[in-house]
Formats: C-alpha cells, structure tokens, sequence
C-alpha cells in the first residue's frame, strides 16, 4: 500500500481543507483575501518555484518576516516540499540571527523589505546563507533587488516535485532562547505539531465559524501552532497583521467582526487602557486568550467587567511541547485565580520532586510531560536533549505547586526565565553582556512586576571598588548589542547580592527585596 494513502502533514491539513470549504475565505492580510482554494493552489505552484531555486526535501529555510499573507504561505510551502522551516525572531540584531542561521545550517532566508537590512547583514556572518527569498508584506512594499520574488516563484508552471513526506519527518526547527547564552533548536515533526492541533481544537475550542485575528508574531509558536495553524486545520477565517497596536487591533476587530483573539496580557492591557477601547464596537469578539504569563487579577476583573461575552482561557506551554501543554478554562478564571490550568487532552502532566515522585497538594516541584506533541530533541545538541528527558519525561524547568483538584500553579523558574511583553529573556545572556562592562563586579538579571510589561528586565549591579557607572550607561550598552526585550528596563545598583552558604545567588530575595520598588 502506497504510505501516502494515509498520510497525515502539514501540507494534507491545508489541502483536505480547500477540498471541504473551497469558496471559505482563508486569510486576509491588508488589501490580499484568499479563498482555501486560491491559498492551496497558491502553495503548491510557490513550492515548485521554491523547488526550481534549490530547496529541497530536508532543506533548511530560515524565514525572517514579519507577520504577512506571504510569511503564512511560505510556511505551507515549505511543509508541502517537505523542508525544514526554521522561523527566526525580527527583533534579534544581526549577529543573534546569524547564530541562528549558522546552527541550523540554513543556505536560503526569507524576508521582507523591512528586514532586508538586518538578513544580509547577518547572513554575512560566516554563515551559508547564499540565497533570499523577498516576501510581500501587510502593507505594499517594494521588492529587494537581488532577492527572489515571492510572485515570481508563486506563479510558477512547473509541476511540485514528488516527494515522500511522512508524519515522523522534521517539520521545524524553533529556536528558544531556554537559560543558556546560546539558543536552543527544538526539532518538531509534523505529528507533534498536528497531535498538539487536536489539543487546541479540543480545549481552546478552535472551530470553523471562528474569525481570528492573528496579532502576535507568527515567528513565535504561540501565533503561529496554537492559533494560526489549527485555524487552517478547521478552515475558519484568520485576519493577519504585523501591528499589535491598540488602535490597529481595534479597527480589524470592528471592520471584520473578529470573533476570536489572542495575545499575551501586557496586549489586553493596552487595549483596556486605549482611548479607541469601545466595547460596542468589538461586540463580535467572544473568544479571548491569553499566555506567556498569569493575566493579573485586576485585569482579568476589568476584562470581565468590560466584556462581558468575551469567554478567556489561559495557554500555558513551551516550545518543546508545540507549544501547548496545560490550559486553564474559562469556567475557572476567577476561581482558579493564577493558575494556568490543567493537561490538555494530548498532555500527560506531572508536577514531581528530585526523584521524580509526585509532590502533595502546595509542595513546590518540578512540571514535567508526556507527549506525542514533543519535540524529537534539540539540534545538535545531545547533552541537552540527554538532560531535558531525564527520567523518560521532559523536564520543563518551571517550578510550580498543584492543589486538590490537580490545577497547577507556577511559581518560579528554575532557571531564571523571564516573560517580558510576551518574549522569552534568559538572565544569563543579559548577565553575560552586562559582565562585558569594566566597572562590574557582580550581576543579577531578574523580572519584577511591572504594569506594562508583566515582568521588567532588571539588573542589579554591584560595581568593583572605586567604579562609577549609570543606568543609562548600561542600558545603552545593552540597547546596542542585544534585542530591545532582552535589554533591561531598571537598573538597580547595590552593596551586595545575596547568597546562601556554599555561594549561590538567590534571585528569590533579589525579586523579594525589590519587588515594590518600581
């Protein structure tokens, strides 16, 4: 029996949709609409250009775009010529991309005019990048010289290569920033991310007559896994924008009567305080989500109390995991106050101790996963790989408690992570950068509570001895080497950081001790 009778990819969940709802508006982007019919036969002619220019079955593709009609087509194409895609972060400066491209060994990027600066200036960076690709953005923009062209290769003739594309081959490669100074390839196929499609269909209640809006960067796997994709998977509508904007989000949300929106709380946040905030005029949206950390209580209140149709959930999950591992409803939202739920249907979660026993209602412990949304391992990289699975579960590095009723609820990082405006920050890279500076003796990069960014990168300083040095000397510093959401918000100067006896720094007094000093 030939395999592809059963076969189940990225690229059959768009076809088998165009099949069932062909005249279904797929996306809208700016002045583009595309039916499922005009997306899946526009997939598959930009495959064989793609195919006419060198990529390949396993091919690695970085794509360094923001959110477009072209960033959303190039991800299906790539799928349908089984590539690999590897979705690079736009906010990273050049030389934190060209990390990325060297790792994942990518010889083609893709890009927009927007970035074409930053793409080949990192591509110049000793990596193998030797061909672009130009996508079309929201707005018109005009074409890079010297840069394949998305129309180009969209309107080619030639017939798609035949390729043998199973579930178990690697799909993406996305990269996370976890703890360590130097990224992280999480290796998905398309059955961990299709498995993980279910669990959102099932638990965020992903369905047909919904009518999304896609906000949040779809380089990141929450936009693009939780959201986007399963969209496709049901065929509902999805609006795309590259501008997470109050007074943007606002009037698509009126001009299309969105039904259903995602964004991490420091987004809610802004549309609450937005002077265009009108909720009649929103009155469609019933569907709301939010991630990437706990919405604070007040908000969750106002959000219930200004709109009142609109039903929330809480996504909880990492990279490694598709993303999404846990999920808090919206029947709990206000009486499962800073939790982020329990295991999704295709989710076995754990919260365990140092020898993996489950611990008792309020102890502290570690969140572990089984999963068939799971990552193969990260690339090239054994030892990790080796270390995230210890035990034959995946340790997720987030310390949390679980009460009676098996609700978990995170407490801490055990690795210093920080969620800032809905980015990942690791402190030790902030630290790292922060050592390159003559004056510093000592450095603690934490997250504080903050009201516009959830948590605010802070760095506290202890200078050598007879050193003087600014805030804005360090920020600057900061500012001109790294993402603007990895660079600190608040500089605090101090005497000493605390340590226990054998001479580890305790962040958990550092967050205590300033916590209320913003």
């Amino acid at each position: 029996m030939n395999p592809a009778i059963r076969r189940q990819t990225l690229s059959d969940v768009l076809h088998r949709t165009a099949r069932r709802v062909p005249e279904k508006i797929a996306i809208i982007c700016g002045e583009t609409q595309w039916t499922y019919a005009q997306f899946d036969a526009l997939v598959s002619r930009l495959a064989a250009g793609l195919s006419q220019i060198g990529v390949a079955q396993g091919e690695r593709v970085a794509v360094l775009a923001r959110n477009s009609h072209g960033f959303a087509a190039m991800r299906f194409a790539l799928a349908r010529l089984g590539a690999v895609f590897v979705p690079i972060n736009f906010m990273l400066k050049a030389k934190e991309v060209a990390y990325i491209l060297r790792h994942a060994g990518a010889r083609m990027l893709a890009t927009d005019s927007g970035l074409a600066e930053v793409a080949r200036a990192a591509a110049a960076l000793e990596t193998e990048v030797r061909e672009f690709i130009w996508l079309p953005s929201e707005d018109p923009s005009e074409p890079v010289a010297g840069m394949h062209h998305f129309d180009v290769l969209a309107a080619c003739a030639d017939a798609l290569p035949a390729v043998a594309i199973t579930g178990t081959d690697l799909l993406q490669i996305v990269y996370t920033s976890g703890t360590e100074s130097t990224p992280k390839g999480a290796l998905l196929t398309h059955d961990a991310v299709l498995w993980q499609y279910v669990s959102c269909v099932v638990d965020a209640e992903i369905a047909a007559d919904d009518l999304a809006l896609h906000a949040l960067p779809l380089y990141h796997c929450a936009q693009l896994d939780v959201f986007f994709g399963p969209a496709v998977f049901v065929g509902s509508t999805s609006v795309i924008t590259a501008k997470p904007v109050p007074d943007n989000l606002l009037a698509l949300m009126q001009k299309f009567a969105v039904t259903s929106f995602f964004a991490p709380p420091t987004v809610w946040i802004a549309l609450l305080r937005s002077p265009a905030f009108d909720a009649d005029a929103i009155a469609s949206l019933v569907k709301g989500y939010y991630g990437a950390s706990i919405m604070p209580v007040e908000v969750l209140r106002e959000l219930a109390a200004r709109l009142p149709k609109v039903r929330l959930w809480n996504l909880y999950g990492q990279t490694e995991i598709a993303p999404l591992a846990t999920m808090l409803g919206p029947e709990h939202q206000l009486t499962k106050l800073g939790s982020c739920g329990r295991a999704v249907l295709n989710v076995e979660t754990r919260v365990v101790d140092d020898r993996m026993r489950d611990v008792r209602p309020g102890e502290v412990g570690e969140i572990v996963h089984r999963s068939p949304h799971l990552m193969l391992g990260y690339f090239h990289d054994d030892e990790r790989t080796r270390a995230a699975f210890e035990g034959d579960w995946f340790h997720s590095g987030d310390l949390a408690t679980v009460d009676e009723e098996g609700f978990i609820y995170v407490v801490d990082r055990m690795k210093d992570m920080i969620k800032s405006g809905g980015e990942n920050v690791a402190s030790r890279e902030v630290e790292e950068m922060i050592y390159r500076l003559a004056q510093v003796s000592e450095v603690a990069v934490i997250g504080l509570p903050d009201p516009r960014w959830v948590e605010a990168v802070t760095a506290v300083i202890v200078l050598k001895a007879g050193q003087s040095l600014g805030e804005a000397d360090v920020i600057a510093h900061c500012s001109a080497h790294m993402a603007s959401f990895k660079t600190p918000k608040r500089i605090v100067f101090a005497e000493t950081l605390p340590k226990n006896p054998s001479g580890k720094l305790l962040k958990r007094e550092l967050r205590r001790s300033y916590a209320g000093t913003a």
